[in-house]
């Protein structure tokens, strides 16, 4: 169970660095330090910057759908807080996660607009992070929610994409 989260049955009492932006903020750092630190291995390349901006406000515009889905159905968007409803309309017939899949978009888009090549094995390690200390907790509080509907959304949609 994630850190400051043992005695609240509904995570109100997640830390800080309980939040998937802080850990998206701390691979933004590492992959700018990264280019700093690298500099001739951070190469302007040109179509990959587009590519890097197209990613990042894709990873925006998906976060805002999937937040604005989470909203109208009057549930959490807060990690580690039980759900009052399982949302699987929208963006998330797609992805069972689209807000963390906006994360990686944008950690992916500023990499590439940085052109700090180096920090792309950030990618996968974000990635993996929030799989293990974000979605598979929520996941169980949705399963034990939403046994049969979740099973079911489980199914037909996949977990990042």
């Amino acid at each position: 169970m994630p850190q400051g989260t043992e005695n609240a049955p509904d995570g109100a009492g997640a830390t800080w660095v309980d939040l998937p932006p802080i850990w998206l903020a701390g691979c933004l750092i590492l992959a700018w330090v990264t280019k700093r630190a690298l500099p001739g291995l951070a190469p302007d390349l040109g179509v990959l910057r587009w590519l890097g901006v197209a990613l990042a406000l894709a990873g925006v515009a998906l976060m805002l759908l999937a937040v604005a889905e989470m909203v109208r159905a009057r549930t959490t968007v807060i990690p580690h807080r039980k759900p009052s409803a399982l949302v699987t309309r929208g963006v998330f017939r797609v992805s069972r996660n689209p807000i963390y899949l906006g994360d990686a978009l944008i950690l992916t888009g500023a990499i590439l607009w940085w052109g700090a090549l180096p920090a792309l094995p950030l990618i996968p390690a974000f990635v993996w992070l929030i799989t293990v200390r974000f979605i598979i907790p929520e996941e169980a509080r949705l399963r034990a929610g939403f046994d049969a509907e979740f099973e079911k959304w489980s199914e037909r949609t996949r977990r990042w994409l």
